[in-house]
């Protein structure tokens, strides 16, 4: 697998040059064309008399907002590529995560920039990563909230031997094949043997030019996700592949899970995929 489509999605209220410069990047590094992405829907207006022509003037006046920022946005994102031809455009007006998913199709791979910290989103105006791996049927790259290129060096591999982690690997070979260091991890919790599956994952890598070697962490006290983390630090990496939600994503919401903790991760690129 090669990557030929990078897509960049655009928050429509957020700065968009740090985000598209790296995915630019990173589209150059593998000679991949480069899509950006915005969408944003107009909030529901409720009535407050008889004037119905009040709540549809009011409804196209967000639209034509809208509209005027995507023109805007799209101008931003042809001067950070310089006017490449290897560069297009797609703005939507509807719902920013069934617009990105939608259009996925084009793309082989979504890079997505860090949420800004501590705000509850708008989902009318801003993705929702969680929804997104479920829907897209493309990885996505969440990038770190640190400024410059997104960088692959050093990348560490969640695996727990499910499909949704099989799936990351494949989606990831395009980046594993730069790396200088790959590590398969797995969490070792005193039931499922690990040795001869990752195994597996090191000669399959090593078939596709990956050199990969592997930890593996004991379950102690607290999620497994710390220990990843934990690993992550300790080798500074650059970039974590896993799967998304093995288990359902309201369970991991409410009791905690390895999707919902490496999504917090703001130091770490994450490539997730289901």
């Amino acid at each position: 697998m090669a990557l030929r489509t990078v897509l960049v999605q655009l928050e429509i209220d957020a700065a968009t040059r740090p985000i598209v410069s790296a995915a630019w990047d990173l589209a150059r590094r593998h000679g991949a064309d480069l899509i950006g992405f915005c969408a944003a829907e107009p909030h529901l207006v409720l009535p407050t008399g008889t004037d119905d022509g009040a709540v549809s003037k009011a409804m196209w006046s967000q639209v034509e907002d809208i509209e005027a920022r995507l023109d805007d946005l799209k101008a931003e994102f042809f001067t950070a590529v310089g006017g490449d031809n290897r560069a297009s455009w797609r703005g939507e007006i509807g719902n920013p995560t069934l617009q990105l998913a939608l259009n996925a199709r084009a793309a082989d791979l979504i890079v997505l920039g860090a949420p800004a910290r501590g705000i509850l989103p708008d989902r009318r105006r801003a993705v929702d990563p969680g929804s997104l791996i479920l829907t897209a049927g493309r990885p996505l790259l969440v990038a770190s909230d640190k400024p410059g290129p997104i960088k692959t060096e050093t990348i560490l591999i969640a695996w727990n031997d499910t499909r949704e982690a099989r799936r990351a690997v494949v989606d990831a070979l395009p980046l594993l094949v730069e790396a200088r260091d790959v590590v398969i991890a797995t969490v070792h919790d005193g039931e499922l043997p690990a040795c001869e599956n990752v195994a597996d994952v090191k000669l399959f890598l090593g078939r596709h030019g990956v050199k990969a070697r592997s930890e593996l962490l004991e379950k102690r006290l607290g999620e497994p996700s710390e220990a990843l983390l934990q690993l992550a630090s300790n080798i500074d990496a650059d970039l974590i592949v896993l799967g998304g939600y093995g288990h359902s994503r309201v369970r991991e919401r409410t009791f905690g899970g390895m999707t919902h903790s490496v999504l917090k991760a703001r130091s770490f690129h994450r490539l997730i995929s289901n």
